[in-house]
C-alpha cells in the first residue's frame, strides 16, 4: 500500500534528483567533556569528513580552558582530515587585548575562518562591553579573516524587536562579515521571509540555514526555550509515545530535515549548516539521500 500515486512519487523523486549532490554542507561540533564523548566526536568527524564539507566549525567556551580545547580540536581536524576548520570566537568575558592575541594566534597558525559571535551573557547580566559587530571589526583589523556570524529568523531572545535584530545583523555585515548562519528553525516560511527582509535591509551576503536533525524531543524543547525557536505542534505530535524508541525518532528527524531541504533548495538555497551535536548518523543519512557520497 502506498500513500502516493505514481505521478506524486515521480514528482518527489524528481525534486531529489534535482538536488542530487548540488549543494554545499558544513558541520558544527562542540568540545567534549568526557573520554567517551571525545571518542564519539572523532568517530563523527571521521565519518562526516568523508563527505568533504565546505567547512566544519567547533564551538567555543568563555574560559581559557575551553578556548584551548577548541583550538586543539581545530588543529587536529586540519591535520587529520585536511578540511577547512573554523573555531567559534566570543567576546564575552574577554578583553580587547586578549581577543587581539587570540586572533593573531589563529592568523599566524593558518586558521583564517572564524565564527564570530558575542556569546551568552554572564550571570551578572552586566551590559556587554563588546558586541558581535565589534568582534568582527577587531578581527578584520588583525587579518583578512573569512568571518561567519549568527542570524536569527525568529529574532534573538534579547532583541527589542525584529527590526532591531535585523539592524544588528547589518552592523555585523557592514563590519566585514562574509556570511551569516542562522539559528536552527523548523518553519521554512519564517526563514524565507527573514531572507527577504535581509535583502530589503541591504544585507547582501549569504544567509545559510542552520539545520538541526532532531532525535530527542525533550532536548529540543530545552534548546527552543533558550533560543526563542518555535516548535510546530505537528512535530510534537510526531514524537509522542516514542520516548523509548530511538530508531523511530531518528527516522522522523531525518524526514523532517529532508522535507525542509527540498523546499529550501527549490527556493535557491545551495548551502546548509548542520548542528550535529557530535553525532554523525542522522546528518550522514540526510546527506546520502541528498546525493552526497564519500570521497575515496
Amino acid at each position: 500500500m502506498t500513500f502516493f500515486n505514481a505521478n506524486q512519487c515521480e514528482v518527489l523523486n524528481q525534486r531529489l534528483a534535482e538536488i542530487n549532490g548540488r549543494i554545499n554542507i558544513s558541520f558544527e561540533f562542540f568540545p567534549p567533556s568526557t573520554n567517551e564523548m571525545e571518542e564519539m566526536l572523532w568517530n563523527s568527524i571521521d565519518r562526516l569528513s568523508s563527505l568533504r564539507p565546505k567547512f566544519v566549525s567547533v564551538t567555543y567556551g568563555a574560559n581559557s580552558g575551553n578556548r584551548e580545547k577548541t583550538y586543539n580540536i581545530i588543529q587536529n581536524i586540519k591535520a587529520r582530515t585536511g578540511l577547512k576548520a573554523a573555531p567559534h570566537l566570543t567576546c564575552i568575558d574577554t578583553t580587547h587585548d586578549e581577543l587581539c592575541t587570540i586572533a593573531r594566534h589563529y592568523w599566524m597558525n593558518d586558521i583564517h575562518h572564524i565564527i564570530a559571535i558575542r556569546g551568552d551573557l554572564l550571570p551578572s547580566k552586566q551590559k556587554p562591553k563588546m558586541y558581535g559587530y565589534d568582534l568582527v571589526a577587531l578581527l578584520k583589523k588583525i587579518g583578512d579573516f573569512d568571518i561567519s556570524v549568527a542570524a536569527y529568523p525568529e529574532v534573538h531572545p534579547e532583541a527589542k524587536s525584529a527590526q532591531a535584530d535585523l539592524i544588528n545583523l547589518k552592523r555585523k555585515i557592514d563590519a566585514g562579515a562574509n556570511r551569516a548562519i542562522t539559528q536552527f528553525f523548523f518553519d521554512v516560511e519564517t526563514y524565507l521571509r527573514f531572507r527577504d527582509r535581509c535583502v530589503v535591509a541591504g544585507i547582501d551576503v549569504e544567509i545559510i540555514p542552520g539545520i538541526l536533525p532532531v532525535f530527542n524531543f525533550k532536548q529540543l524543547e530545552r534548546f527552543a526555550t533558550i533560543t526563542n525557536v518555535r516548535i510546530p505542534k505537528w512535530i510534537k505530535t510526531m514524537f509522542q509515545g516514542l520516548d523509548e524508541d530511538l530508531e523511530t525518532r531518528k527516522m522522523i528527524g531525518i524526514n523532517i530535515v529532508m522535507d525542509m531541504i527540498k523546499i529550501l533548495s527549490r527556493e535557491g538555497l545551495k548551502d546548509f549548516h548542520f548542528y550535529t551535536l557530535n553525532r554523525a548518523d542522522m546528518s550522514y543519512a540526510i546527506c546520502h539521500m541528498l546525493g552526497l557520497r564519500p570521497y575515496n
